[in-house]
């Protein structure tokens, strides 16, 4: 099995929630002194170029994200070993139905219609590990019908890599194929349909972004009504 088949091989999403301390303050949230995570079903990918669905009565947002697709069958492994294990990356959006999630976080329940939607997870195709040399100075953003809404860079990730790779590893054994999505800079924000939702990424010392993304938005035609 390689890790370039994620998309169709891949077990799980493991998503970072609050790695950005500008996104938590946005979101009204405190600052987490530990990592934080939810998991989003693999039935919620979109290949790059497919078109995003919005769910009847659903405010979606968009958040921009490194992922980290792992190579190896990963448990318990200490940062310092983490990479050896990392196959590549790639580049997603996290989608979330906001009002879904800010009416569970009111009950005490999960996220997991919020976040677990057919296409709620639009991602590029598989970026080879050596595309960077720094995970700590990455630049990502995000246009909607051209202007920008996101532009961070994963310096001011509050948990880096290797930690999140560790912390998730401490708990659920990582498979191939497995996804980690690493967390949103400040900036998230509505779609909808008709909206056409472009991204990139790239080392922070380049000019040239290593992988964009490009989708469409449409309503959602199906029984799900909120």
């Amino acid at each position: 099995m390689s890790a370039r088949t994620f998309l169709t091989t891949g077990k799980k999403i493991v998503a970072i929630g609050r790695n950005f301390s500008e996104h938590a303050k946005e979101l009204g949230n405190a600052v987490p002194t530990s990592p934080f995570f939810f998991l989003k079903p693999t039935s919620s990918y979109l290949a790059n170029g497919g078109t995003i669905e919005i769910p009847t009565g659903c405010e979606v947002h968009h958040e921009i994200e490194l992922a980290v697709v792992m190579g190896k069958e990963t448990r318990d492994c200490p940062a310092s070993q983490v990479m050896e294990n990392v196959a590549g990356y790639a580049l997603a959006i996290d989608c979330t139905a906001r009002n879904l999630q800010m009416e569970a976080k009111k009950k005490g329940l999960p996220w997991s219609t919020a976040k677990g939607f057919d296409t709620f997870t639009p991602i590029s195709e598989f970026i080879p590990k050596d595309a960077f040399q720094d995970l700590s100075n990455i630049d990502l953003w995000l246009k909607v019908n051209g202007e920008y809404r996101q532009k961070g860079n994963t310096k001011d990730m509050i948990f880096d890599v290797p930690t999140l790779v560790e912390y998730v590893s401490s708990i659920m054994k990582l498979e191939v194929g497995d996804v980690i999505l690493t967390g949103t800079p400040a900036g998230v924000g509505p779609i909808k349909a008709g909206d056409k939702i472009t991204g990139g990424i790239k080392p922070g010392n380049a000019e040239k972004d290593v992988m964009t993304i490009s989708f469409d938005v449409a309503d959602r035609q199906g029984l799900f009504k909120a």
